[in-house]
């Protein structure tokens, strides 16, 4: 076993601290990495809050991590000390149920999660991101390219993907005209991702003066939700219509802007239940109310090289993990443009609170 520093939190109401605790030596098939940086989630919030329920604690949180291959076993093929790579949200599953056969582990019974999840090793629970290191099995270790920043990368694990997924999904793509509710970390890669596919995008936000930033990043047309005439102007018209709003609001709103046959898809999760929609709203234009959860290794893969190939990358502020409790209440204030991403090297440094420095990608 080797040492490890990291920042948890102890109990649900408490902040995160520093932390010791220990990662299992690599075997024959794991990759060994040296955390560089590590995304700030929402629903690290939600977990360490233990507003889902189920929180384990002591908790480290992340699942945004990018860094450094330090060892690999002996039986690791794709990895060698020195590479640049990336882990999400799982760090297992069971390989052998339809769901792993199909490459979507996140479907997986036996998925094992990258935090807060039982640890088959150790039979303890997992501890993610907010560390110097940490060890995973070959198979949810994923190549990242060096033509892109790192650091802007690490948010592509978890809100790159999960925005990613549900587009390629419902095959969106030219000439569609897609929405996406709300500009947080999660929207604004859903404006890039569907931009970037080709199709006309209008992004929905409660704030004005967002508008501006959100045709910056790829959108076509901003619509103030509060406002009921832009909402009127828009019905009926919608192919598809991301929701990345973690809070719960009323879905009959985006709804009634669907096409016959269109989808309105959740990739937020609130910590208590959306409203019910209008079941007639659904009825007579055939809608569909859908959900989506993250994406397999495979297509999480596919989407990191698209994004090399594309030059998209998330819009972060670096902080110190120091500065880790400030940046929650931050993100709960949406006072972030627009993902906070962990400095993992400021473990070195524990006397220095630099403020966070803005990247626009």
């Amino acid at each position: 076993m080797q040492k490890t520093i990291g920042y948890a939190a102890h109990q649900h109401n408490a902040p995160l601290v520093p932390f010791s605790f220990e990662r299992r030596n690599p075997g024959p098939t794991d990759v060994q990495i040296e955390i560089r940086y590590c995304g700030v989630c929402h629903s690290d919030i939600h977990q360490v809050r233990n507003e889902w329920g189920g929180s384990v604690f002591p908790m480290v949180p992340g699942h945004e991590i990018v860094g450094t291959v330090t060892q690999v076993g002996g039986k690791v093929k794709g990895f060698k000390p020195g590479d640049s790579v990336g882990v999400g949200c799982m760090v297992d599953s069971c390989r052998v149920c339809p769901d792993c056969q199909d490459n979507l582990e996140q479907f997986c019974n036996q998925a094992e999660f990258t935090y807060n999840s039982p640890d088959k090793h150790s039979g303890g629970t997992n501890y993610g991101g907010y560390s110097g290191q940490i060890v995973v099995n070959q198979d949810f270790v994923l190549h990242v390219s060096d033509k892109l920043n790192p650091a802007a990368v690490a948010p592509l694990l978890c809100a790159g993907i999960t925005t990613y997924s549900p587009l390629k999904h419902w095959k969106v793509g030219n000439g569609d005209k897609v929405g996406i509710v709300g500009l947080g970390g999660l929207g604004h890669m859903g404006v890039k991702f569907a931009h970037a596919f080709g199709a006309h995008v209008v992004l929905f936000t409660t704030s004005p003066g967002k508008a501006e930033d959100a045709k910056r990043l790829g959108a076509d047309e901003v619509v103030i939700s509060k406002n009921h005439d832009e909402m009127q102007a828009h019905l009926a018209s919608f192919d598809f219509i991301l929701d990345t709003v973690a809070a719960p609001h009323n879905l009959d709103d985006y709804t009634a802007l669907l096409k016959r046959d269109g989808t309105l898809c959740l990739v937020g999760v609130p910590s208590h239940p959306h409203p019910s929609p209008s079941v007639a709203n659904l009825v007579f234009k055939r809608r569909r109310v859908v959900g989506s959860l993250i994406g397999g290794i495979k297509e999480t893969q596919e989407m990191l090289d698209f994004c090399a190939e594309n030059a998209i990358t998330s819009d972060i502020e670096i902080i110190q993990i120091q500065q880790i409790n400030d940046a929650y209440e931050r993100v709960l204030k949406s006072d972030v443009k627009y993902r906070f991403v962990i400095d993992m090297t400021s473990l070195k440094l524990p006397n220095r609170l630099n403020q966070p420095k803005a990247l626009l990608n």
